[in-house]
């Protein structure tokens, strides 16, 4: 297999791409092109306008993971079932045009991803652990032994945030937010102690009207809350590994030691693009 090569994250609401020569990265993209935000376009249009032209000089291999496997893509790609072993993905790429492939997600009986499957296979590689937690939209806790994804659980702590913020009566006029990692820390405790958040979540509003909360800082609260009772609802380990986002997985830190969980980070945009690495070397 070439040094030459182009990884992508294509998921729901963005499209990220790196162009690697000679093993090392040269140029990237993102675009606001998630698979639910084609519109009128398809995302084979999407990729031969943006990613195409980066082939222009030598038709190198593509490998893409998120979404755009999902019947929300470019093409439906089946889930692999656990446990099951991420060193197989390699083996069960889906190519949806020559040397086009996209990383097939995983599933439980009850459970499904796509995307986190690679980038915890980059994740195994640079920071081993069994247990791994993934913040985001919808967060994922993955267990992980002798190198196979046994179970994993997700959390719709993102996407609720974003809903009880712009959707309901808890954000609605409200001013522009700010950071306020007070109030983070306040929900955090609130969301600790409450696991069993539902009833908790009106005291977003009722805070704020009885002036304990400034209005600038719900969402901050909200989110101490939601990540505090997702913390606490999780199944007990000694220690978790991060994989994401520096802000977000700064958040999730400070909820797991409070939680008495020792917390270990890695960078989601660096696992994910050894996950492709690794793809590509297994396919050598």
């Amino acid at each position: 297999m070439s040094e030459n090569y182009i990884a992508v994250d294509w998921g729901s609401t963005h499209l990220r791409a790196w162009l690697y020569r000679d093993g090392r990265c040269v140029d990237s993209l993102q675009l606001p092109y998630g698979v639910s935000r084609l519109v009128e376009q398809s995302a084979r249009e999407v990729f031969d306008k943006y990613i195409e032209p980066w082939r222009i000089r030598e038709a190198m291999p593509v490998v893409m993971a998120g979404m755009i496997g999902s019947d929300a893509g470019w093409q439906p790609v089946p889930y692999l079932a656990c446990p099951a072993s991420l060193h197989e993905l390699s083996a069960q790429l889906y190519e949806v045009a020559p040397q086009v492939w996209i990383v097939p997600g995983l599933k439980t009986s009850r459970n499904v991803m796509r995307g986190e499957e690679t980038q915890l296979l980059g994740a195994m590689q640079l920071a081993p652990a069994a247990c791994y937690v993934l913040p985001g939209t919808h967060s994922k806790r993955v267990q992980v032994a002798n190198g196979a994804v046994s179970c994993f659980s997700t959390a719709m702590t993102g996407e609720l945030h974003h809903l009880l913020m712009n959707h309901s009566l808890i954000g609605k006029g409200l001013p522009e937010q700010r950071d306020d990692n007070a109030a983070f820390r306040a929900g955090l405790q609130r969301g600790l102690d409450s696991p069993s958040f539902v009833n908790k979540l009106f005291e977003a509003r009722a805070a704020r009207v009885l002036g304990e909360l400034p209005a600038e800082s719900v969402s901050d609260w909200l989110s101490g809350l939601l990540i505090g009772a997702e913390v606490m609802a999780m199944e007990p380990a000694e220690s978790v590994t991060l994989v994401g986002g520096e802000t977000l997985c700064l958040r999730y830190k400070q909820a797991f030691e409070k939680a008495g969980i020792a917390a270990n980070e890695i960078a989601g945009d660096a696992a994910f693009q050894q996950g492709i690495r690794s793809i590509l070397d297994a396919r050598r």
